[in-house]
This record gives structure tokens, sequence and C-alpha cells, in this order.
């Protein structure tokens, strides 16, 4: 018979160890981490944040598997990244990690359809499975019937939701979101926030870079920077329901609405 105890011991997932990070420029050695030991175990919902220089963007680039640190180690669900090649960091990427960021990066002449398939193209996946993973997605936020629209004719929030939609496709264990909100307004910001803590009730681990105080609070764990150096890291004890916050903003009209009440 089982321990209970023992089946709900957290499963780290990131593991950071001794982490340092030195760039070279102009024949001077900038350090931008100093040391970081972090963990962060499946399930989670994490932020990151500091100030500008605080070393939270190197750290996103690592923890993305997009650079790989002076000294220390790197391991995703216990296999040590830090030392693979480009190509070997790119497969993992594609494989464990979503992307979302704050200029969304979307192709803006290519339908909300067309930029969710854009990372099954580069992962092999056929035709027909493409365009059923990406339909699940944009309907799982909240985009079913905007298919077929171009990124231009979205509003900055639907954009950051076909964002979230192709970070969700190769059914990644972690969603790392860089400043998801910095582009939008109030109500929109709530609501990228409502669908991250959503997914991440689905078991998906978040981690998200910001320098918003109140966006912090959406999640379950703040992590503080300042200088390469972990600061602090503390629970959010009281973390806000995104369904609560939008409750308490005012209504937004659609265009076809604002039309109607003017008549």
């Amino acid at each position: 018979m089982s321990d209970p105890a023992k089946s709900t011991k957290p499963v780290p997932l990131l593991e950071i160890k001794g982490v340092h990070k030195t760039y070279f420029m102009d024949g001077v050695s900038v350090k931008a981490l100093r040391g970081i030991n972090l963990t962060i175990n499946q399930g989670e919902f994490t932020s990151i944040m500091g100030a500008s220089g605080s070393g939270k963007s190197t750290l996103m680039n690592i923890l993305g598997c997009l650079d790989r640190p002076t000294k220390g180690s790197y391991l995703i669900e216990s296999h040590d990244v830090s030392k693979l090649s480009k190509d070997e960091l790119a497969v993992i990427r594609n494989k464990k990690i979503g992307f979302i960021f704050q200029g969304f990066n979307l192709l803006s002449r290519t339908s909300a359809l067309e930029n969710v398939e854009m990372p099954m193209i580069y992962a092999g996946i056929r035709s027909s499975e493409r365009r059923a993973r990406a339909m699940d997605a944009l309907t799982s936020v909240g985009l079913k019937g905007r298919e077929h629209h171009q990124s231009n004719q979205l509003s900055g929030g639907q954009q950051q939701r076909v964002a979230i939609a192709r970070s969700l496709v190769n059914r990644p264990s972690l969603i790392l979101a860089d400043e998801p909100t910095g582009n939008l307004d109030s109500r929109s910001s709530v609501e990228i926030m409502g669908i991250l803590q959503n997914l991440n009730s689905r078991g998906i681990t978040i981690v998200l870079i910001t320098h918003e105080p109140d966006i912090v609070l959406f999640s379950r764990r703040k992590i503080h920077l300042r200088d390469g150096h972990i600061l602090s890291d503390d629970p959010i004890l009281n973390s806000l329901k995104a369904e609560e916050e939008l409750a308490k903003l005012p209504p937004v009209f659609e265009e076809a609405e604002k039309e109607a009440v003017k008549a």
C-alpha cells in the first residue's frame, strides 16, 4: 500500500544549481547572474520580478533554453540541459516549453489558426492533426469563431490569446510567459491571467516574468531578483482569482454592441 505522504511530495520540474552568467562586451565582463539556486516544482505558478538589470531576463533565457549558464547546472525533469548544443536545446524548447511574449510575436498577415499551427510544422506533425490541435487550443482560450481572422484584425488581448494557444499545441510541461500583460489594458490583463490560472489548474507549470506588482498577485509564488541574486522567494498566500477581479471591472462592449447602443 502506497504512503499518502510520499504521493503528495513535490516533484521538481526545473532545478537551477549554482548558476552564474557572465557576458563579455568590448573586453569588459558583466555578471548578470551570481550563483542562483532555484527549484520550481511541477504544477507551480511562479512569478519572477525585478528591476531592469536585476537578471530576470537572463534567468528567463536560461530557463527557456535560449541561453546556457557560464557556470552551474540547469536540470529539466532531472536531466542536465546546461551543456547541450544549440540544436539539442532547440529540441528541448520545442517539446517541453511553451513561450508567451509581451509583443505577441504573431505573423501579421496570417490567420490565428495558421499562427497556432506554426510550432507543429517545425515538429513535423501532419496537417490534419495540426489543424485539430490548433482548433482545440483556440477554443480553450475563447477564440472559437475567430480562427480565420488575421492578427491585425484582432485586439491586443485576442492576439495574446492566440499566442497562448500557440504555446499549448506541442503540449509542454512548462509555459514561460515574458511580460504577457505588458501591452494590454487592465481588463485584458486580468483575462490573460485568468487563462494562465486555468492552465495551471490543469497541471501545467507556469513561470511568469513581470515587473507589475499587481500581476504578481495572480500567481502563487514570488521570486524577487536584484543584481543577479535572489533577494526573496515567498509564497503568495491569498492569490487573486481572475474571475473575481473581472467581476469588479466595468463591462466592455464589442464594436457591434457599441453601435447598437448609439442607435
